[in-house]
Formats: structure tokens, sequence, C-alpha cells
């Protein structure tokens, strides 16, 4: 029988592979969008036009070639919780990528349930102190009022 850990390795390699493919998919895509508007360029040019399709074929080429190899899980919908911050593999990501960090998981018990002034009561206090005031002040009305923004889905993880 698998460990926790072991488990937890094989589905990472197994999203690895997925996220290798899509961007060897969307590579493609942007070549083939390229080599598209590189063969329209012809055709303007044959006619005497100007070359639009030109400068847009090369800015499909210069999005191919820059499209990074495999982005951290924290960044993807891989590594975020469809309810709001990062689930566990987001969070080990980050760690990956951030040594020293000390990220950790949301404090989701009820307020009424957490003892005052314990450490969690204390995170979850400072957290919603903080994300609201960005809500406030950094977010359009438009995100502000949308209960599917990933600032709102967070709130509410965290029962703020």
């Amino acid at each position: 029988m698998k460990t926790f850990k072991e488990f937890l390795y094989e589905v990472d390699a197994l999203t690895m592979k997925q996220d290798a493919q899509e961007i060897k998919r969307q590579k493609k895509h942007l070549a083939d969008k390229s080599k598209e508007y590189q063969d329209q360029s012809d055709i303007e040019k044959m006619h005497g036009h100007g070359g639009a399709a030109e400068a847009k074929g090369e800015t499909f080429e210069l999005a191919a070639k820059n499209i990074k190899e495999s982005s951290p899980a924290w960044q993807r919908s891989a590594g975020k919780d469809p309810k709001g911050g990062l689930n566990r593999k987001g969070i080990a990501s980050y760690r990956r990528e951030n040594p020293g960090s000390k990220l950790s998981m949301a404090v989701t018990t009820k307020p009424s349930k957490l003892k005052a002034g314990s450490k969690a009561a204390n995170r979850r206090k400072s957290f919603c102190s903080r994300m609201s005031g960005m809500k406030k002040k950094l977010t359009s009305a438009k995100t502000a009022h949308d209960p599917d923004s990933r600032i709102n889905k967070s709130l509410r993880k965290w029962n703020c």
C-alpha cells in the first residue's frame, strides 16, 4: 500500500506531464497562427498592400518563444482551490519556489469555535483585516461584488 507522500509524488508527476503536454499544444497553436499570418502577409505583398498580417505573425512567433516551460502550481489552476485560496499542492509549490516561506493552510474553523487569542484566531483576524482592506482599495466595484472572484472566495473560506 502506498503512503500518502508516495501518492502525492505520483499525482505531482502526472500533473507535470499534463502541463508539459498543454505547453507543447499551446506552442504548436501559436506557431501555426504565425505561419497563417505569414502566408496572409505574402498574399498582401503580392497585391501591394501593407504588412498588418506580417506584424501579427511576428507577434504570435514571439509569444510562442516566450511561453514558460512550466510555471509553478501555485500560479496555475492546479494549485488553486475552487473554493478560494491555495490547495495543498499550491502551498507545496509555493514553498519550493520561495525557500524559507512559512505559508500554511487557511484557518477554516468558524470563529465561534476558535479560542480567543489563539494562534489560529490571530492568523484569521490578521488575514481578514488585511484582505478586507485590499478588497476595498485594490479591486474594482465589479470584482468586489462578484461572488466568484478569487478575493471573495478567499474571504469566505476564512470566514471573514
